[in-house]
This record gives C-alpha cells, structure tokens and sequence, in this order.
C-alpha cells in the first residue's frame, strides 16, 4: 500500500550559506523551515515570503508532504516517489524528519508531478 500525500499551500525557498555561517534568527519562527549544517555547507529551506540576503537561493519550489507519521521499519518510501518523479523528468529537494518525509519540486513542475504520482497509486490529499 502506498502512503497518502498532501500538497502543501506554501511556497519555498532553498538558501546556501556557508558551513560557518550563522543560522539567521528570523528563519527560527517559522512554521516550516529545514536547515541542515555540514562541513561544506549550511542548507535552509522556508517560506518564499522570507527573504534572507547574502545567500545563493533557489525560489519557487511547491512541497508535497508524505502522510505520516511514518514507522522506521518502513522501506522505499522515498525511493517509490523519486522514482515515478525520475521518470517524468522532475527533479526533487527531499527533505526527512523523524515522523515523515517532504518532496519540493518546482512549482512549474508541481501539476506533473502531482499527475504522475496519482497515476502511479498515490492518494493525494489536495485540499
């Protein structure tokens, strides 16, 4: 059985700083927001309406959040719908946390995207 999806109504941004930088303050209120340190970088992923300067970003991205809470035992969850998206020519930013996963794709690519994963068996919650 495949697991149910939502598109989320928010709009995204991808930030880039660097693996130094300090995690902006106002990115913290956010109802929505992933932010990711490595040794090579510092990842932030918010709303569209937050604007953060000094960064390289990439605006635009649509979210589709897989229906959790999801238990570790489960495989391929994430796989199965990169997968189908693979196919379709759509490039996907995922982002997991410790209950569910989060696709963004391009929001000019979001209604195919949306096609494709209802043809491959995926409820969709739209509303």
């Amino acid at each position: 059985m495949k697991p149910k999806l939502s598109l989320l109504e928010e709009k995204f941004t991808l930030h880039r700083l660097g693996a130094d930088a300090p995690i902006p303050e106002n990115v913290l209120d956010n109802p929505f927001l992933s932010i990711t340190r490595t040794s090579d970088e510092l990842s932030i992923v918010v709303p569209e309406d937050l604007v953060l300067s000094g960064t390289r970003q990439e605006a635009g991205w649509s979210c589709i959040k897989v229906l959790g809470p999801l238990d570790f035992s489960l495989t391929g969850i994430l796989a199965g719908i990169s997968k189908v998206l693979a196919e379709e020519g759509i490039s996907i930013f995922a982002i997991s946390t410790f209950d569910t996963d989060y696709i963004l794709v391009k929001q000019e690519t979001c209604d195919r995207a949306i096609q494709a994963l209802e043809a491959a068996g995926y409820p969709l919650n739209l509303a």
